[in-house]
């Protein structure tokens, strides 16, 4: 390609925060882009880089047109081992406070010196994870508009902009670790406007905490006080999904879009040569795939707790025993990391139970998964992109939240949209087994399934051309991130 033509193409650097359920989702967004002409620069950490080389392969991302990757230092010690595991959540947030404008700033510099020297296409735009908040002042510095990308829930969004209110208001931090168990945590929420009769323990569970510094609420606190100053904010999502929520969120900034559910619109777009482009941090067995071609339509039950989730060996067990119990086939995740202090070691008894109806893999093409005709429910840790792409996908969930923004998607899944059941925190093979057959043969589950496809038409309609998400992804680009163009 000339000097020239690389010139005139729009050049857009993306960076997500370094977790697989947050680089899932904006490498989407960097492929839409890429569809519409931009050059993109993608920006994960060293550390994740060299996962997906592991994952994919040394040369996966060689040879794209105008499709680059870049990285940055993560500024934390070596893991040991063979460094495949999800980082420390906390010390990433510390870090990414302390240590990420500078090498981010000098890569951006880096990309100002090769197109001046005719190499690449100027820098006209960011879009970064909104919790890289850091970027903004990058921004800023380099006058560059910004797009700020919610890889969550707009509701989890909402959330994290008013955890400075709930310190205010003396809601949190928790006065001793009482208030875990003694009823605290269902105190009713009057502060967040669109809202609708939620909990304390709906909201992210970064704020069960007894910490008045708390690593991962000054975190926040401290990238909610920067949304402002972005061109604009970016969800994943549709309107009709979270509308009290996207009323709130509209009545707040100037410039919002919902463009979801990306993986959808990515579906619908023209496909390139970035359809082999993966980013999967972890090898994909796609033998499930074969597997459930031999099982009859909606039977299965695809079990997966995502990238983050670990839990004790008892725990898993009471998982296995209750989805053997159930007698219902199952495709069942358990990714290397999953247990605390080791593998899964699955007993002989277990073995025979579930020969011939269960199967168990490292990781999988999800998306593909969902969409299988034989899948019938999914249990899963309702994680966002989990959440959507069932939604798309038509199928109902038993949700078993652990972490992070996963409470308030429960809580939609459960209690708004009414397409799947809470699993107790306290598991136990019993409650798994019961909620597994009301899932998939009771009257309730036959209703939540119905739910689930009524909520993915309206997803087809918004990512259809003359959709609302459709729309607001052209609207997104021509009015903010070719602003500099």
């Amino acid at each position: 390609m000339s000097n020239f033509a690389k010139r005139i193409k729009p050049h857009a650097v993306l960076i997500p925060f370094p977790l697989q359920g947050h680089i899932n989702p904006l490498l989407i967004l960097a492929k839409l882009l890429h569809l519409r002409g931009f050059h993109i620069t993608f920006v994960n950490t060293e550390y994740n880089h060299k996962r997906l080389l592991k994952s994919r392969g040394e040369n996966a991302f060689d040879g794209f047109d105008d499709f680059t990757f870049e990285t940055i230092p993560d500024g934390l010690t070596p893991l040991e081992g063979d460094g495949d595991v999800t980082q420390d959540i906390p010390s990433l947030s510390q870090s990414i406070r302390k240590n990420f404008l500078q090498p981010f700033g000098e890569l951006l510099a880096k990309l100002h010196d090769s197109a001046t020297a005719g190499l690449v296409a100027p820098v006209t735009c960011l879009v970064s994870d909104c919790l890289m908040s850091f970027t903004i002042q990058a921004a800023e510095e380099h006058a560059l508009p910004i797009a700020l990308f919610s890889t969550s829930s707009a509701c989890s969004f909402l959330s994290i902009l008013h955890f400075r209110t709930l310190f205010e208001k003396g809601l949190i931090p928790l006065k001793d670790e009482t208030y875990l168990t003694n009823g605290y945590l269902d105190t009713k929420l009057d502060c967040i406007p669109g809202l609708q009769n939620f909990r304390l323990k709906d909201l992210l569970n970064f704020i069960r905490t007894t910490n008045p510094n708390d690593v991962m609420v000054e975190f926040l606190i401290e990238a909610a006080d920067r949304f402002h100053r972005a061109s604009a904010i970016v969800f994943n999502t549709y309107d009709e999904l979270e509308g009290d929520v996207m009323n709130a969120l509209y009545s707040t900034f100037l410039s919002v879009y919902t463009i979801g559910p990306l993986h959808s619109l990515l579906n619908r777009s023209p496909q390139n040569q970035l359809i082999s482009l993966g980013s999967n941090l972890w090898k994909e067995d796609t033998n499930c795939l074969e597997w459930l071609e031999f099982k009859e339509p909606k039977s299965v039950v695809y079990v997966n707790f995502g990238s983050v989730i670990v839990m004790t060996p008892q725990k898993l067990l009471e998982f296995a025993w209750g989805l053997a119990d159930s007698k219902k086939p199952f495709l069942w995740i358990i990714r290397p990391d999953l247990v605390i202090g080791g593998s899964f070691i699955s007993s002989s008894e277990f073995e025979n139970e579930i020969s011939d109806r269960g199967l168990i893999a490292s990781w999988c093409p999800q998306e593909k998964v969902l969409n299988h005709p034989s899948i019938g429910g999914f249990l899963t840790h309702c994680g966002w992109n989990s959440t959507i792409e069932s939604i798309c996908a038509g199928v109902p969930m038993l949700c078993w939240p652990n972490f992070a923004d996963q409470p308030t998607n429960c809580r939609y899944i459960c209690n708004e949209w009414e397409i799947g059941m809470e699993i107790d925190a306290n598991v136990k093979r019993e409650g798994v087994e019961k909620l597994i057959n009301a899932l998939m043969a009771g009257d309730n589950g036959k209703k939540m399934r119905q739910k689930a496809m009524e909520l993915k038409k309206k997803a087809e309609e918004n990512i259809s051309p003359g959709g609302c998400s459709y729309m607001n992804m052209d609207k997104l680009i021509n009015d903010v991130l070719l602003k500099q163009y």
